[in-house]
């Protein structure tokens, strides 16, 4: 069974309650819609028919007027003719034209106000179509960012991201191992000169100390000329 039985459940519907009180408020919007938008399509298909009806109607009204006319004619004619009793007979058919085209013209009116019912039928049926799409767009929305919060939480705390930190503090580890590698390197180069490095030195020294003999002698020299030029 549908959630409306008939249009006026539809323009008594409170939209929240419905929504409230369901285990799956997307699905109900959804069914709500589709049955508005069915009993839209009755509710015009029964104005469309009641249009019809009175259109008919109409037509057959048209036909006994101009019956009531020809029967007024013809009783005119046999009166002046002295039949008064077949005047008479003519104004009886037209009396039954009459009645007839009367009838059908309670029938029409019948017909009006039923399509001027189903014509504000089909307002009210719009304005709720309306409203139901407008709170189906609201509830899809919030639906939807639902989702994907819980889609992002579910991502943040799950086991890739995990996964991905533990990948980067092994990296962590890995870099911190190679610059503590590195700054021992740096440690061991300060340290005791090896065999090599020891022999390198003392000829550092030597050629150190061949040229502080030179300066020596040369400031000897120095010193020594100009004693000799006042000798002389």
């Amino acid at each position: 069974m549908g959630i409306f039985s008939r249009t006026r459940d539809i323009f008594a519907a409170n939209f929240a309650d419905l929504l409230d009180n369901s285990e799956d408020p997307a699905k109900t919007i959804r069914v709500i819609i589709m049955e508005m938008e069915e009993t839209l399509v009755e509710v015009r298909a029964s104005a469309a028919r009641t249009i019809a009806d009175k259109k008919e109607l109409g037509r057959h009204i048209g036909k006994l007027d101009m019956l009531q006319a020809d029967w007024t004619e013809k009783a005119q004619l046999a009166l002046s003719k002295d039949r008064e009793d077949l005047a008479k007979a003519a104004l009886v058919e037209k009396r039954k034209a009459t009645d007839m085209a009367d009838q059908l013209r309670a029938e029409v009116s019948v017909l009006d106000d039923a399509l001027r019912a189903s014509e504000g039928d089909i307002h009210k049926l719009q304005k709720k179509l309306i409203d139901a799409r407008s709170r189906q767009n609201a509830l899809m929305t919030r639906l939807e960012t639902a989702e994907n919060q819980v889609k992002l939480r579910t991502l943040v705390n799950g086991d890739k991201v995990r996964a991905a930190l533990s990948r980067f503090d092994v990296l962590e580890r890995r870099v911190d191992a190679t610059e503590g590698y590195a700054e021992a390197m740096n440690i061991a180069s300060e340290g005791p000169l090896s065999l090599g490095d020891e022999i390198a030195a003392l000829a550092d020294t030597d050629e150190v100390d061949e040229e502080l003999a030179a300066m020596k002698k040369a400031l000897k020299q120095a010193q020594n000329d100009p004693i000799q030029k006042k000798g002389d």
